[in-house]
């Protein structure tokens, strides 16, 4: 079978990395390309170019080449419906269709349809001005949660400790910090608990979990400074406990694929959920309706199952027929190497060697890379995910930690602390 990856950052270079291990590429005589990919990904995948955004140039590929199956690597395209054109044209893909993809694309979606499904979540108000947000400020306690509603890269949230804080923030994303994300912005209750990810895919009828994992999203160690799009992630949560997890499916996952399915827009694809751990149980932060990014490369360390095989089940509503998938015990966890700046404006065009970094079993995943006469450069905010496994965080900690001090990348920083909530959990 033939597969079409899109995207061209560390997840979609982890989805190649793990798809090109799948039979239906090693064993059938399949092939698979990425577009537009990314010096990580070419050493896995054919890579073409491709405009995501031109649907019927992307059909027309799919024809000429037999694709097989489509995965929609990045949000903004399933946002953009390029899932439903590729349906149309009966060509199998992993991914949500536009309306479905509402559930990342618009935080309003999302809570609207927590009350209508009863799934639990924090209080919220919708805000379409700047003067209707200032004045819900007074519905909450600080600190404040600000959301655009729209897709921001990861960076459309703000916590405001108090009022000023929160008027500056509602300032920017409605004066276009974010873009048309920040047209209409969600101020949500704060919620006081840990933070943990738990996926699953799903063929809008079948639910099958698929792994959890926590991130770092603060740029600084200690979580200090801006958020950015995740500086780190390990997976397993191991504080995401079998009668959790069994919590998360019943009131959360389970109630959001039915009321999808119900509502005419059935979810097909990974469904992230983003959960606070609170003392009143587990509750919904948000959904991303793709894999996240860097949770993804963790993710795609440790499962043992044939991902295409999943995938696929899922395009073609029969996931139930696949026996649960496997995952290793070990630990994987992955340290983001970003460019100096991020994530504010990175200084792009820095050197990078990493022919070191390997040599004991680590991966690293290209995030933001390109080849300039040859020369490994930085092309982007998060330009390396060094990802490795142990068999408990410590040891995923310093296998990582150790390849990424083999890695000469004078214009790069990360944080040093990945992993030390669950590392301190361990001692």
């Amino acid at each position: 079978m033939n597969i079409l990856v899109l995207g061209s950052g560390g997840r979609e270079h982890a989805l190649c990395w793990k798809l090109a291990q799948s039979a239906a590429v090693t064993e059938h005589g399949g092939k698979l390309y990425a577009a537009p990919g990314n010096p990580g990904i070419a050493q896995c995948a054919e890579v073409v170019s491709l405009d995501e955004k031109n649907h019927a140039e992307v059909v027309r590929f799919c024809a000429d080449k037999a694709i097989g199956l489509v995965v929609i690597g990045p949000e903004a395209p399933l946002v953009d419906g390029l899932a439903d054109s590729l349906r149309k044209a009966e060509i199998p893909v992993f991914g949500p269709s536009q309306a479905a993809a509402q559930l990342e694309g618009s935080k309003n979606f999302t809570k609207a349809l927590c009350d209508r499904a009863s799934i639990p979540t924090a209080g919220y108000v919708h805000c379409t001005s700047l003067e209707q947000a200032k004045a819900a400020l007074s519905t909450f306690a600080p600190p404040f949660v600000l959301k655009a509603d729209g897709l921001a890269a990861g960076k459309g949230v703000v916590i405001a400790d108090n009022v000023e804080h929160a008027v500056e923030a509602l300032e920017d994303m409605f004066g276009g910090k974010f873009g048309s994300a920040g047209a209409e912005v969600v101020i949500e209750e704060f919620m006081h608990g840990e933070e943990a990810s738990f996926f699953a895919l799903t063929d809008g009828e079948t639910v099958v979990p698929f792994g959890t994992a926590q991130d770092h999203k603060r740029v600084g160690d200690g979580d200090t400074g801006p958020n950015t799009g995740g500086m780190g992630a390990y997976s397993p949560a191991r504080v995401l406990t079998g009668q959790l997890v069994a919590e998360t499916l019943e009131r959360i996952v389970f109630p959001t694929v039915r009321q999808l399915r119900d509502e005419g827009m059935p979810y097909v694809g990974v469904l992230y959920a983003g959960l606070m751990l609170t003392g009143e149980g587990v509750k919904l932060v948000e959904y991303n309706c793709r894999f996240g990014d860097p949770e993804c490369q963790v993710l795609m360390m440790r499962l043992q199952s044939d991902l295409a095989d999943y995938m696929l089940a899922c395009a073609q509503s029969t996931l139930a027929d696949l026996p649960q998938p496997d995952f290793a015990n070990d630990t994987a966890m992955t340290v983001v190497m970003a460019a100096k700046g991020y994530p504010d404006t990175p200084e792009k065009g820095g050197t990078i060697d990493l022919r070191e970094a390997e040599a004991d079993g680590a991966k690293v995943f290209h995030a933001g890379t390109k080849l300039v006469d040859g020369q490994l450069v930085a092309n982007g905010g998060r330009v390396l995910n060094v990802t490795a496994t142990g068999s408990d965080t410590k040891a995923a900690q310093e296998a990582a930690y150790r390849a990424v001090k083999a890695i000469d990348f004078p214009s790069g920083f990360y944080r040093n602390d990945i992993g030390w909530r669950e590392v301190a959990r361990e001692t």
